[in-house]
C-alpha cells in the first residue's frame, strides 16, 4: 500500500512562496497590507511567530528564574543583617540595663546597712545638717 499512496505530503505553495516573502517588506499599519490570498498571509503570519529560537526562550527563563532566586537571597540576607544588628543594639541595651540595676542594688543595700552611706545620701539628697552644724550659704 505504501507504493500505491503517497503518505508524505507536498506543499509547493510554501516553496513558491519563499522568494516573495523575502523580498517583502512589511507595511507599518493594516491598512497598509497589500490584498493578496489568504494562504499567503497564513504563510506570513506562521514564519513570523517561529521568529524567536525555544533555545532562547528557554535561556530566558532560565535567567528570569535565577533573577529571582538571586533577589530572594539577597532580600533575606540583608533582612538576616537588619536583625542581627537589632539584635545587637538590645543586647547592649539590656546589658547597660543590668549594669544600672546592679549598682542601684548596691547603693540600697549600703543605704540599708551603712551608716555613713545613709548620712551622705541625707546630706546630699534633703540637705540635712546635725543639730551641732551651722549653715552659712555661699552665693
Amino acid at each position: 500500500m505504501n507504493k500505491a499512496v503517497n503518505t508524505y505530503w507536498t506543499d509547493t505553495r510554501l516553496a513558491t512562496q519563499r522568494p516573495i516573502a523575502r523580498t517583502l517588506t512589511f507595511p507599518t499599519t493594516v491598512r497598509d497590507l497589500p490584498r493578496v490570498n489568504d494562504s499567503a498571509v497564513r504563510t506570513r503570519v506562521t514564519r513570523r511567530g517561529l521568529a524567536i529560537p525555544s533555545w532562547v526562550l528557554f535561556c530566558m527563563i532560565i535567567l528570569a528564574t535565577f533573577a529571582m532566586c538571586v533577589t530572594v537571597t539577597v532580600r533575606t540576607h540583608a533582612e538576616m543583617n537588619k536583625a542581627e544588628l537589632k539584635y545587637e543594639h538590645m543586647s547592649m541595651d539590656v546589658e547597660q540595663l543590668r549594669n544600672t540595676n546592679a549598682s542601684i542594688q548596691r547603693e540600697v543595700e549600703q543605704l540599708r546597712t551603712n551608716p555613713r552611706a545613709i548620712e551622705s545620701a541625707a546630706r546630699a539628697r534633703l540637705n540635712m545638717v546635725r543639730a551641732n552644724e551651722i549653715v552659712v550659704p555661699i552665693e
